[in-house]
């Protein structure tokens, strides 16, 4: 990292969410048990960014990891397998004004297709940003377990 200041991080598990006009817009946000039917779902983030690291480019990561700490790998729609991963970069502009010390902020949402994930199983997602990573950048959930038999 350049600037001796880490990335802040705020990141939330939602039914569906939307950044537009550098602002996040969040549907049923907050939640850290679904399913166990795969249903779709979305990740908010708010990644701030120190005066310093405005006006570069900057690429960041999401991995999902099962209850070990491995990446979940899923079957791919040509018949193949891989992890569970999605990235994207962002660059901050730094306004004119901007005091030196600011923090300027961009707002990232991802909406997931569902998943075919293991009910009863927990999982986790792993944020790296520009090769940093931090314990607070990850949101771990669990999938519910299949309901009983009625009978």
């Amino acid at each position: 990292m350049l600037s001796g200041m880490p990335f802040r991080v705020t990141m939330m598990l939602a039914d569906a969410a939307q950044a537009a006009e550098n602002k996040l817009y969040v549907l049923g946000g907050g939640w850290d048990v679904i399913g166990p039917a795969p249903s779709p779902f979305a990740i908010a983030m708010l990644i701030q960014v120190p005066w310093d690291l405005t006006n570069r480019r900057h690429q960041w990561q999401l991995v999902l990891v099962d209850a070990d700490g491995n990446p979940v790998i899923l079957p791919t729609p040509m018949g193949g397998e891989e992890p569970v991963a999605i990235e994207g970069e962002f660059e901050v502009g730094r306004p004119a004004g901007v005091a030196p010390g600011s923090w300027l902020a961009i707002p990232v949402a991802i909406m997931f297709a569902p998943l075919p994930l293991e009910p009863g199983g927990r999982y986790e997602w792993r944020l790296t940003v520009s090769d940093e990573s931090d314990e607070n950048w990850r949101l771990p959930f669990a999938v519910r377990p299949p309901a009983p038999p009625q009978g």
